[in-house]
């Protein structure tokens, strides 16, 4: 880890390593990204209906959200380099397949086998520099910028795929390929080596790691299937009970194994409750944001694949101008205002779009309601990130990466699964009655994140980080939050 007195003299090697880590989140965030806008041409060409069209989302979601906790303790255990970069060869090698393949079901199973290497590669990522830099001003800035790529990545490859969409969907699969082999050559010669990275003494909880994975891709599946077969059909009730038998299950040999995947006590941190919480609010409401507007601009209202993505540029251009400056804000205000900032500007952005008609004005409500979202994204992601992983001791920065990240795709699976009912409830017909609809969830969604994040500025006082080796307090922020 960098001597804090070492922060502001980054040699261009660890300059060169946090590049590595943003390009790959940065390709994570496209490749979700990307997809939301090619979904009616994927639809289109390959003839699914809206319902199967869903998957090719949430078989993403599946993979990346089943499998997060095991990824982010597997860096831990078995080297944060080492992961990280045998899951990128992964996604290369699954971007590839994805834009060669001509059938639905082979399409949403490379989504499901991307959402895997990202299961893998996001927590190795985050672990990786909040065990290289000291936590504070150094860290901060780090997150900051490795947080604003994601964002960027998220809403700036909206635009590329508009116009990747126009000469052809499969572009918007094959265009990462390049980049992620560029970037696998580059992490083999920069990305650090720790000492530390060695597994337990008592050996791997390979029982809690098996019933925790079952556990998240059942409960997962079991949400985004959900509007198609019925919340409360014997298949859905069936898969959520299985999911939360082997929850419970988890949890009892947790509490007995010796060293356990999950250490449970590290959920008495309010602040990283709070965090999870808020990623869940954050990521689940964008991402069916996202995905009914597609519905809105493309469908309903006649627009161009570029036409749609330039509708999103405001949002990703203020996040990608902001970003270097969010790790200067966390030190000076805490992260805890500007979460609550961030989540009523969501909320904000959100309720813009109920006035959405026929004929939307760009200037009226297309403009400020994607503004508002940016403002939200801004201040609200790496914010998050910090608070989640402050105070955490360095063994376990793969774990509190790993819920963090777990957190937020659950929430898109368990949200996106609500709204995509919702606009569907008309026999499958897509209307402007259930775009409102649509976007009302959303705005109940981020106000509920609002209350969340509010109480984490009215407490008496800062509750201490649950025991663990090495840990420290849970925020240095803490004075500026409270």
């Amino acid at each position: 880890m960098i001597p804090s007195a070492q922060a502001d003299r980054w040699d261009a090697r660890l300059w060169g390593a946090l590049a590595v880590l943003c390009a790959v989140v940065f390709l994570d965030a496209l490749d979700v990204s990307m997809v939301g806008v090619a979904l009616p041409s994927i639809q289109a060409d390959l003839g699914l209906s809206t319902a199967n069209l869903q998957w090719v989302v949430s078989g993403y979601v599946l993979g990346y959200g089943g499998l997060l906790l095991l990824g982010g303790r597997a860096a831990d255990l078995l080297g944060r380099r080492r992961v990280f970069l045998t899951a990128l060869a992964v996604f290369a090698v699954a971007s590839l397949l994805g834009g060669l393949m001509n059938d639905g079901a082979l399409l949403i199973v490379a989504r499901f086998v991307k959402g895997i290497s990202a299961a893998f590669t996001a927590p190795a990522a985050l672990s990786i520099i909040t065990t290289t830099f000291a936590e504070g001003p150094a860290r901060n800035r780090a997150l900051s910028i490795f947080t604003a790529c994601g964002a960027s990545g998220f809403s700036l490859g909206l635009v590329l795929s508009g116009l990747l969409t126009e000469i052809g969907w499969r572009w918007t699969f094959l265009m990462p390929v390049p980049v992620a082999v560029i970037t696998l050559v580059a992490g083999l010669r920069l990305l650090p080596r720790h000492s530390g990275e060695k597994p337990p003494a008592g050996g791997y909880d390979l029982a809690g790691a098996a019933t925790i994975t079952f556990s998240m891709l059942l409960l997962v599946f079991g949400v985004v299937q959900a509007p198609e077969s019925g919340w409360g059909s014997p298949r859905t009730i069936g898969v959520l009970a299985a999911a939360v038998a082997l929850l419970g299950l988890f949890v009892a040999i947790e509490l007995k194994v010796r060293h356990p995947l999950v250490r449970l006590s590290i959920l008495k941190s309010a602040p990283l409750v709070r965090a999870n919480l808020g990623l869940v609010v954050l990521f689940g409401s964008y991402v069916s944001f996202q995905f009914v507007a597609m519905q809105y601009f493309q469908n309903l209202l006649g627009w161009s694949a570029l036409q749609t993505a330039l509708a999103f540029l405001p949002a990703g251009l203020l996040v990608a101008v902001t970003s270097t400056k969010m790790g200067d804000l966390a030190d000076r205000f805490g992260t805890g205002r500007l979460i609550v900032i961030g989540s009523a500007a969501l909320a904000g952005g959100y309720a813009v779009f109920l006035g959405a008609g026929e004929n939307p004005g760009l200037v009226t409500l297309v403009i400020p309601g994607m503004l508002l979202l940016g403002v939200a994204f801004a201040l609200s992601f790496p914010s998050l990130n910090i608070q989640a992983t402050n105070g955490v001791a360095d063994e376990e920065q793969g774990l509190a990466s790993g819920l963090l990240n777990t957190s937020g795709q659950v929430g898109g699976a368990l949200v996106l699964a609500v709204v995509a009912a919702v606009v569907t409830a008309d026999g499958g017909t897509v209307t402007l009655p259930a775009i409102h609809a649509s976007f009302a969830v959303c705005a109940v969604v981020a106000l509920i994140g609002l209350g969340i994040a509010v109480t984490g500025l009215v407490r008496a006082r800062p509750a201490a980080v649950p025991a663990a080796p090495g840990a420290t307090e849970e925020e240095a922020e803490v004075p500026a939050t409270v």
